[in-house]
């Protein structure tokens, strides 16, 4: 008989419907019936995608008599990161405090007040049943020792939790400071940063690429260009469909942990985008091109962008995605299977379980140059390129005939706006229609189910939002959205929506100080969430500084970029020591420094164009007719003598008008 669960909207906890443990949903019901039983709550925090949380499920959560020992001891409440973010961190900041690690499942024992006073994360089936067993002993035999841990960890996690206070800007120092650090922590030979397991860095990437544009600092492109090609040519890319897993288990991107992340794809096609507009390189814009095909293919969900694809399909982690050598002569024949084998580094003794291999292209034949040192004798060359897209497409055709991981199908504000914002500068670039196509259904989805009376809703599932508020991250992505499509269309709807957002942003989310990941109305935790380190997702404090530096540079709002200059203020003591944990606050700082640019196109397609490939990443551009009505600037700029001009700015003091692509070209080189 399925459970509390089985009316949730999160694919993360239908999953657990079913399983004879007695789930509750995170909430206030739940609380009290702790109270009124005098129990501890077990909290159980993991995501549709994950795979141990999978494991776990298996292991533990589908046994009846785990299950019986679980709801005789305790209230279990099943909660998903992705919808509650807010609950996430909080029991995160606890979970590595206390072991000095974390990740999910993440496993928490806490007063029926919520106050923690075990944590950990994933335990097998023997060990979790006995930890069970031991907290119901201490609940009844030492419980003044359990509660005295619960509220000695939630006055820590107040503590932690208090935000910083602005303080001096930041500066280009700062920004130089950031660059060496990132170089010195470098990984030269495999490219990223770090060893085992190795994450996609994203942010530091678009950092990396903006130092550059600023300032011509070659080091910094020369990190973004290699460990854009390693992981591309490495099997945390998926060769034959596009888009990239989550992270690579190992140092040297060659086996992905195989879920794929709407929110990974989306910061990788930013960065992708932007290193092929400064470098031309072919096999960067078909890392680009595959990605959007990735997205608008396998990730929408309705007019919006779903959260994720699992791992697992069948109950087997990666067996949508490994191949043998036997297996590729099967589907392509003898030749053909050779030469694929020979192509994605598919061996006998293999990559990954049981002999199977993890496609790789350590030398894309579009440019004849090693992604990742290996080439030499038999690598592919220009002359391959046709029958590798061949091979790929009956690879992925009869990839398609395996099981396929599942996808959680909800909508995550946060998510969808970085994918809408990625999607709309690459449809700037290349004149994609069906990627900017894609981003307005998806804002227009937004601004129509997500806000609810003014306020922004984190999650919805088949058309119906969730209850879960919309965090800081959520309004700063999202915000930073609109104001990308009102670039896009020129339409100032998209402006009025993302002034609304950054409006309740500055009433809601900040105070005397400083910047809170939650609303000053929000549901009340155990402490008010406010980390403004980035992680696998920007910081809710970089997303807002980005939005509020956007939205000022479009409306030349004084008050916006001020707001925008003060967040940043909080990172200075972190990004020259820590810059791998700031680098989306990076990127917007170096858009700060440089301006940002600000150009308005009066007419004319091929300024437009022209534009896009040469403006700095982080500048704004507005395209349309003399006087358009709401387009702040555009406002006093029309046609030389009848003809199409651009007109190029810093802070509102512009050049003369360009009427020629070399002329403004001329202006954004400088």
């Amino acid at each position: 008989m399925p459970n509390r669960l089985a009316q949730a909207t999160s694919p993360y906890l239908l999953q657990h419907a079913d399983n004879p443990v007695d789930w509750w949903e995170w909430g206030e019901a739940a609380f009290a019936e702790a109270r009124r039983r005098d129990v501890p709550l077990l909290i159980s925090v993991g995501y549709a995608a994950c795979h141990w949380c999978h494991v776990m499920a298996h292991e533990s959560f589908e046994d009846p008599a785990v299950a019986a020992v679980v709801n005789e001891h305790t209230v279990p409440v099943k909660v998903d990161r992705e919808e509650r973010p807010d609950v996430d961190a909080v029991y995160m900041t606890a979970t590595q405090a206390m072991t000095g690690q974390g990740g999910w499942p993440m496993t928490v024992f806490a007063t029926p007040d919520g106050a923690p006073f075990w944590c950990g994360t994933y335990l097998p089936k023997a060990p979790f049943v006995q930890l069970v067993q031991a907290v119901a002993g201490v609940w009844r035999d030492q419980r003044d020792e359990a509660v005295g841990q619960g509220e000695a960890v939630t006055a820590a996690l107040r503590r932690a939790a208090a935000p910083v206070r602005p303080g001096a800007p930041l500066t280009a120092d700062h920004l130089a400071a950031a660059a060496r650090t990132l170089a010195g922590q470098y990984d030269e030979a495999n490219g990223g940063f770090g060893g085992a397991p190795k994450f996609p860095p994203s942010m530091v990437l678009e950092f990396l690429i903006r130092q550059y544009e600023r300032t011509g600092d070659a080091d910094a492109l020369a990190l973004a260009r290699h460990t854009c090609a390693a992981m591309a040519g490495g099997g945390m890319y998926d060769q034959l469909a596009g888009g990239f897993a989550r992270y690579a288990v190992d140092a040297t991107w060659t086996v992905p942990h195989f879920e794929k992340m709407l929110y990974d794809n989306a910061l990788l096609l930013r960065a992708y985008t932007h290193l092929w507009r400064l470098t031309g390189d072919e096999p960067v814009r078909r890392v680009a091109a595959q990605t959007v095909e990735f997205l608008l293919r396998d990730l929408r969900a309705g007019p919006a962008f779903a959260a994720s694809l699992d791992a697992d399909a069948a109950g087997a982690e990666g067996s949508t995605y490994v191949w043998t050598p036997a297996q590729l002569r099967a589907v392509l024949g003898d030749a053909d299977g050779s030469f694929a084998a020979q192509a994605f580094a598919v061996t006998d003794a293999g990559t990954f379980e049981a002999g199977t291999s993890v496609l790789q292209l350590p030398t894309d034949p579009t440019e004849a140059v090693p992604a990742t040192g290996s080439g030499g004798a038999g690598a592919l060359g220009p002359d391959d390129v046709a029958r590798l897209d061949s091979v790929r497409e009956r690879l992925l055709a009869a990839r398609a005939e395996r099981p396929q991981p599942a996808r959680d199908d909800k909508v995550v504000a946060a998510w969808n706006g970085l994918a809408i914002t990625a999607l709309v500068e690459y449809a700037n670039l290349t004149g994609d229609a069906a990627a900017g196509d894609a981003a307005v259904e998806a804002g227009e989805f937004l601004a129509d189910v997500h806000v609810v009376d003014g306020r922004l809703r984190r999650v919805s599932r088949a058309g119906r939002v969730g209850t879960p508020a919309g965090v800081l991250d959520d309004h700063g992505a999202v915000a930073q959205a609109f104001c990308a499509l009102h670039q896009h269309t020129a339409d100032p709807v998209w402006l009025t929506r993302a002034e609304a957002l950054l409006s309740v942003a500055r009433q809601h989310f900040r105070s005397d100080e400083g910047w809170y990941d939650t609303a000053d109305d929000a549901e009340r935790l155990v402490s008010r969430p406010a980390d403004p380190t980035d992680n696998a997702t920007p910081s809710g404090l970089s997303a807002i500084a980005e939005a509020l530096l956007t939205y000022s540079a479009l409306t030349g709002s004084t008050e916006h970029r001020d707001d925008a200059e003060g967040a940043l203020s909080v990172l200075a003591p972190i990004v020259a020591e820590h810059p791998r944990f700031a680098g989306h606050a990076l990127a917007v700082a170096a858009a700060a420094l440089t301006g940002p640019y600000q150009i308005a196109v009066v007419g004319g397609d091929a300024l437009r164009a022209a534009a896009w490939r040469a403006a700095p990443a982080g500048s704004v551009l507005v395209a349309g007719e003399p006087d358009a009505p709401g387009v702040p600037l555009l406002a006093d700029r029309g046609l030389v003598d009848g003809s199409p001009a651009a007109y190029v700015c810093r802070g509102f003091v512009c050049d003369r008008p360009a009427r020629t692509v070399d002329e403004l070209r001329a202006q954004l080189s400088r």
